[in-house]
């Protein structure tokens, strides 16, 4: 019989003594744990990394032989500062192989380091900054082997196109080389052939003109993730207003103060051309999972003017013309003087860490300008997540709008405080909002989907709720799948921004010349099963959101779920 016991017990004291730094102690534990357990991939890697501290490289490349072996994939977190306690962890192949890599280096087996480094690289190595800044690298950065390896490439003398051209060099290898499915609509030739002939174009583009050509090559990476944005160290030119798209048309429903007479306009053109128009020739542009997340991007993308320009739909970078009509008045052209804005205001492509919020702080918002309350959607959209109960209702609406722990309370603590409160309370009803959550780290939700699948009171037919929109997107899209797969949860609003199953990671690197932030994702989320290839989750109460409800205050998702409670009791 197994020694379970001896073994746990060998387990628990050589991860304190690696979490001491006690290594001679913490090398001779994992030697014993690996050898009571070979099978477990991550019990390897901490023997390694033990090893490694002791200079005992040639040990360490043997248990992190032996760690790919049996693939790492662990509860714990590995070598990740402040990581939340219930985080999963993974040391993905490439890591293990750039470690091999770090080890025969300081070992003085230079060829056979670059050899694994090149192997990292081919396994998906996601941060070349590490071998670029890792002091134990230093005496081979001059290389040119390796120099190329890790696009180190000296801008300083370069021209401009040769600038360009260089990044594009490096733009089509890191997509080929991270991408989890690069050529699954087009083919490499025709992919190579593409960037050719824009590096060939080079001198004759602005640069917003070669970012829109990057953003062109991205579209078909099925990779609703994959952005390019100009170099975020530097501000850029943005209007100051925010428009969305309703059923019944584009509106601006937010300005800058100096446009507060826009706000609640219908936009008809743009500089003359009919606003579909303009919206189907930036189409291309956006990648995307689905078709929601064009009518959610596609009208950020009117916000940056150099874009436009780039694409010949206005006639200069600082402003653009609007025609407007408001109510029954009859069309009018506004013309609108784009603004500074820095890191992180940036009107993009790329789908921001959270989606653009309905009500941006310091803007004239039209729901403040509605004389009637704002509707509990609107009110704490800044907020991460926040419940409230609605007696009248026996509901608690419990809006989420970003996967991420807060300083003050971790998610895994708010949702033991939520279903504290609903266990303890009249409840009849949790009514869950994602439709502004654009996501973060999927796994910081696993606390709060137990709690959910095992809350009995809850999870029962006509009893969850679960409000998607455009905007529900990356970890957003995996906790609504995971709650449709595993509750009985009616879902009410519009199609989500993602699919049940997609390609999606932010982990983006720079261009060496001209510091243009990619962005391609390399994990393929198999949230739902795996026969499951619809565009979204669709509601099975459709309650878009309209212009007519928005400029009253109203919520047809809400307003949905609480007039149709009695049926759907028996859902």
């Amino acid at each position: 019989m197994a020694d379970s016991v001896g073994y746990l017990r060998t387990l628990a004291e050589a991860e304190a003594k690696t979490g001491s730094a006690a290594w001679p102690a913490a090398a001779a534990l994992w030697a014993r744990v690996v050898e009571l357990n070979p099978v477990v991939g991550h019990n390897w890697v901490r023997l390694a990394e033990a090893r490694y501290e002791l200079d005992d490289f040639a040990g360490a490349i043997a248990a992190y032989e032996q760690a790919e072996h049996a693939g790492v994939w662990s509860r714990a977190a590995l070598n990740v500062e402040d990581a939340h306690p219930e985080a999963f962890e993974t040391v993905f192949p490439a890591e293990v192989a750039y470690r091999i890599a770090t080890c025969r280096l300081r070992s003085g087996d230079t060829d056979g380091a670059i050899t694994e480094l090149r192997r990292a690289l081919g396994l998906g190595l996601r941060d070349l900054d590490r071998p670029r800044t890792d002091e134990h690298w230093e005496p081979v950065r001059a290389d040119p082997a390796v120099r190329e390896l890790l696009g180190i490439v000296d801008t300083d003398g370069m021209t401009r196109d040769e600038g360009w051209r260089a990044d594009l060099g490096f733009f089509a290898r890191e997509v080929k080389r991270r991408a989890y499915a690069p050529f699954s609509e087009v083919s490499e030739q025709d992919f190579d052939a593409t960037v050719a002939r824009l590096a060939e174009d080079v001198p004759g583009l602005s640069d917003f003109q070669i970012l829109a050509g990057l953003l062109r090559l991205l579209r078909p990476l099925g990779d609703g993730h994959a952005f390019a944005l100009p170099d975020q160290s530097k501000p850029g030119l943005g209007l100051p207003v925010k428009f969305f798209m309703f059923p019944e048309g584009l509106f601006v429903t937010a300005a800058a103060e100096a446009y507060r007479e826009i706000v609640g306009a219908q936009v008809l053109s743009v500089e003359g051309r009919p606003v579909d128009q303009v919206l189907a020739a930036v189409e291309p542009l956006i990648s995307r999972d689905n078709d929601q997340q064009v009518r959610w991007i596609g009208p950020e993308i009117l916000r940056s003017t150099p874009l436009l320009h780039a694409a010949g739909l206005i006639g200069e970078p600082s402003q653009a013309t609007f025609g407007l009509r408001s109510g029954a008045a009859p069309e009018a052209a506004v013309t609108v003087k784009a603004v500074e804005v820095g890191l992180g205001d940036y009107p993009s492509v790329a789908p921001p860490p959270r989606p653009t919020r309905p009500r941006p702080a310091g803007w004239i918002s039209l729901p403040d300008m509605v004389d009637a309350p704002l509707p509990l959607y609107l009110r704490n959209c800044d907020l991460p997540y926040w419940f409230e109960y609605l007696p009248d209702s026996r509901a608690v609406y419990f809006q989420f709008n970003g996967v991420a722990d807060q300083p003050r309370e971790s998610l895994s603590d708010f949702s033991a405080r939520l279903f504290m409160f609903v266990d303890s309370h009249e409840v009849t009803k949790l009514i869950i909002d994602l439709r502004w959550n654009g996501g973060g780290n999927t796994y910081l939700v696993q606390p709060l989907l137990h709690r959910l699948i095992g809350c009995t009171k809850i999870n029962q037919p006509g009893c969850l709720y679960v409000i998607i929109g455009r905007g529900t997107f990356s970890a957003a899209q995996n906790t609504a799948t995971a709650i449709e797969r595993e509750t009985n949860a009616i879902f009410v609003g519009e199609p989500s921004g993602s699919r049940p199953n997609f390609i999606g990671e932010t982990i983006p690197f720079q261009l060496p010349y001209s510091k243009t932030l990619v962005n391609v994702a390399d994990l393929y989320w198999e949230t739902s099963w795996p026969m499951d290839h619809r565009p979204w989750i669709a509601p099975e109460l459709y309650a878009p959101p309209t212009f007519e409800s928005y400029r009253q205050n109203q919520d047809p998702a809400l307003d949905a779920i609480l007039s149709s409670r009695e049926h759907l009791a028996g859902w």
